[in-house]
């Protein structure tokens, strides 16, 4: 999609984030929840994350979700997106959020981090990359598997609802400050859906305060463009347009 059929390539998506146009990319996948409002926190985290630059990938029912709601198409991101991974997504003809597939192809987006580790300019691995996966209705030990596999990854991970570990701090301390230190990963359960977002927000900025990428800086990029007519080019350049076109345009 950033490089044409023939040169398809991950430069320009990790060239974005370096530059702060792109503020990270988020894994949201997931069931829907049965105890929980049909896919409201999906839509929620959705339209809070693109608001604020971030990139998304989707799986299974959270692409279902986003779907649903209209969120899959270009048009969605001239209207809701932030306005530097609006410029992105309008300049490649993209929607702000990507699907992957159903519920069994979360290995997918685990395979964009690698390539974009691959790619360089960001981090040379998978663990500290400006990226988050988070699985706000899950509702199987499947979803607890994968999460893992995430969180061994490299991928902090932000599940919703209460944590099944919860009664063990000792357990929530392995699972989010050790994985952190060992494998910058980790593993956390969150049921308020605010809470999700600035979480999730706090891992990409704090990635990149380590990666020494320029700062994200909201409504720095992305200003309004205007048509400009023959005398609004004048006073640019005096010149412009007298003698027609020259030869080195023509």
């Amino acid at each position: 999609m950033q490089g044409g059929r023939w040169r398809g390539s991950y430069r320009p998506l990790n060239d974005a984030i370096a530059a702060g146009r792109v503020r990270g990319v988020v894994g949201l996948a997931g069931c829907d929840n049965p105890r929980v409002t049909a896919t409201g926190l999906h839509k929620f985290l959705a339209s809070e994350l693109i608001k604020n630059d971030v990139l998304i990938v989707s799986t299974g029912c959270g692409s279902a979700a986003c779907g649903a709601a209209g969120f899959l198409t270009p048009e969605m991101a001239l209207e809701n997106a932030g306005p530097g991974l609006r410029e992105v997504c309008e300049a490649i003809g993209i929607p702000p959020i990507l699907h992957l597939g159903a519920c069994v192809d979360n290995s997918r987006i685990l395979t964009i981090a690698t390539n974009m580790a691959k790619e360089g300019g960001l981090s040379d691995e998978i663990g500290g990359m400006p990226a988050v996966g988070i699985a706000p209705e899950w509702m199987s030990e499947k979803a607890i598997a994968i999460g893992v596999y995430f969180a061994a990854s490299g991928v902090p991970v932000i599940f919703g609802g209460e944590s099944p570990v919860g009664a063990s701090k000792e357990v929530e301390k392995i699972m989010t400050e050790v994985w952190m230190e060992r494998y910058m990963g980790a593993m956390h359960f969150e049921p308020d859906p605010e809470k999700m977002l600035e979480m999730a927000l706090n891992y990409i900025d704090k990635a990149r305060e380590n990666l020494k990428l320029r700062k994200y800086e909201p409504g720095k990029f992305g200003a309004e463009r205007v048509l400009m007519d023959m005398a609004a080019r004048r006073v640019i350049s005096p010149h412009a347009g007298v003698g027609g076109i020259n030869e080195s345009e023509g």
